[in-house]
């Protein structure tokens, strides 16, 4: 092996490397991206749950209670029913992730030291089912549950998924990550695959307009990414039994919101990118923060406040809200408009974006 032969190699791949910015951008920002996401964005202690009470007793016991429950941190009130059905209705639309019932006889009950509060749980999100045992557990002052014995001074029930499998939590938010994955990545190597084969300037050529190259680009997609839907449901429902509450053409329409809008991502990253390669880096760079911030891998309540305010501009996000709502609460796409909405509005901004980028770079 010739010495000064290695050398020249090494120093031309080197020369690349620095004209290749993406590439040299990656290389820091990886690194930088996985430690402040680990080290400061993920946390697996939940806090402030979104909590409804319904304090049916309203007494200054009851309300102590309530006032420890809330010293705890896990749950933050941000509703007040009159009953118990409120709580169940709120918690179907995604309004509340925890409700807590304090019953009308709750002096009677604590002088006879029984059950003194339910809490009512979401079960669609195996991580607020923990914190709720958390709360069961919760050593309490200000009344006289530390001094019962015979009786759980605290009950929990869960709804939705009761049993606690991690397949009724996991496979709807598989196909968030699925679609995410390979929309992104398909349309991201869509523009620079027609430009390294020489087509472009052939489509420039037509009477096709940049935005109707935009669209066409993106409907053959569609229709794969509903196949994926299809896929996942059908196995989901066949081999771990993961209910389908909901409606199908919500759960279609929520799947193609998602679809759409991470086609959509994807075509600007392509009018971005210098080749395949460059389109596949960026659409990891995209990926990782999706499935890590979304409230897919880990609580998204345990994240710090700014991290939460990136991860609702992820579509994965809100797909996770509309997916498990659907399928797993029995909810309606009406009643989980804010993320339908979320949705619509990114896809709007992304395809303008990819639009005016395509232009910009033709001119």
């Amino acid at each position: 092996m010739n010495g000064r032969r290695l050398y020249a190699v090494m120093l031309k791949e080197m020369r690349q490397m620095r004209r290749d910015r993406i590439t040299l951008a990656m290389i820091v920002a990886i690194p930088v991206m996985q430690l402040l996401l680990f080290g400061y964005a993920i946390n697996t202690n939940l806090r402030d749950l979104k909590a409804g009470v319904a304090d049916q007793a309203n007494t200054a016991g009851s309300r102590a209670l309530v006032m420890d429950v809330v010293a705890t941190t896990v749950v933050k009130p941000t509703l007040a029913a009159r009953t118990p059905d409120e709580l169940m209705e709120a918690m179907r639309q995604g309004q509340i992730s925890i409700g807590i019932v304090i019953p009308p006889d709750f002096e009677r009950r604590r002088s006879e030291k029984r059950e003194l509060m339910q809490v009512l749980v979401d079960g669609s999100d195996n991580a607020v089912q923990s914190a709720a045992a958390q709360l069961a557990q919760m050593p309490v002052d200000g009344t006289s549950v530390n001094a019962l014995s015979a009786a759980r001074p605290i009950s929990v029930v869960a709804f939705y998924n009761p049993e606690r499998r991690s397949a009724v939590n996991i496979v709807p938010g598989l196909i968030g990550v699925i679609l995410t994955m390979t929309m992104v990545l398909f349309t991201g190597v869509a523009i620079v695959r027609e430009r390294e084969r020489g087509n472009m300037e052939l489509l420039i050529a037509t009477p096709v307009s940049r935005g109707e190259l935009m669209v066409g680009k993106v409907l053959p997609y569609v229709g794969i990414g509903l196949i994926q839907t299809t896929v996942v449901l059908a196995l989901g429902l066949w081999l771990f039994n993961v209910p389908l509450n909901g409606s199908v053409l919500d759960v279609y329409v929520a799947a193609m919101l998602l679809i759409i809008a991470n086609l959509t991502l994807g075509l600007l990253i392509s009018t971005r990118a210098q080749s395949q390669f460059q389109a596949m880096q960026m659409t990891f760079f995209i990926f990782l923060p999706s499935i890590l911030l979304s409230g897919f891998m880990f609580p998204f309540s345990g994240m710090p406040r700014p991290v939460q305010w990136l991860a609702e501009v992820l579509p994965l996000t809100h797909f996770l809200r509309l997916i498990r709502g659907v399928m797993l609460r029995g909810a309606n796409l009406w009643e989980l408009w804010p993320d339908v909405l979320a949705l619509i509005a990114f896809t709007a901004v992304m395809m303008t974006a990819a639009i005016l980028r395509f232009r910009k770079r033709l001119d």
